[in-house]
């Protein structure tokens, strides 16, 4: 799924290649404004800056006799900005998704008894996942019989 995505982009920075159009240059700067955003966004002062303008619109309702233009100000303008939020906040998480994910992958390496098939867990099928995912709830279900048995060996001694 992921190298079918990957694909597709590739074939969209070739077609805007050969429009001229840098786009490294314009996804970097996207980037930096995204991460910006975010931050801003995550804020509480901007929580209640939002808070302020939606009190400001209702009570300027009645200077506006709640009229369908008073409205679709606030309509439009929630309007646009949850549009573009939404691209701002699948940025963000998705280059924060990608660092925890190579983060995990170093630490899957660098640990000798590890299993690297789990490296590119991220790009297995639905179905390779369930296998996976009954496998490590066995192993789990196995360790806490064994946690529980050490326990029971050392409340005997006591």
């Amino acid at each position: 799924m992921a190298n079918k995505a990957e694909e597709i982009l590739a074939g969209m920075e070739r077609w805007f290649s050969r429009l001229g159009v840098d786009t490294h240059y314009w996804n970097s700067r996207f980037d930096r404004f995204a991460r910006v955003v975010a931050r801003l966004a995550g804020r509480p002062i901007a929580f209640n800056i939002a808070i302020f303008i939606i009190l400001v619109w209702m009570l300027s309702g009645p200077v506006f006799g709640f009229s369908d233009t008073w409205q679709l100000i606030i309509n439009t303008a929630t309007t646009i900005v949850t549009f573009l939020m939404v691209f701002v906040i699948q940025h963000t998480q998705n280059r924060d998704t990608d660092a925890i994910q190579i983060k995990l992958d170093e630490l899957i390496r660098a640990v000798d008894q590890a299993e690297n098939m789990l490296l590119d867990l991220e790009e297995m099928e639905e179905e390779e996942l369930e296998i996976l995912r009954r496998r490590y709830m066995e192993l789990a279900r196995r360790a806490r019989e064994q946690l529980d048995a050490r326990r029971g060996d050392k409340s005997k001694t006591l």
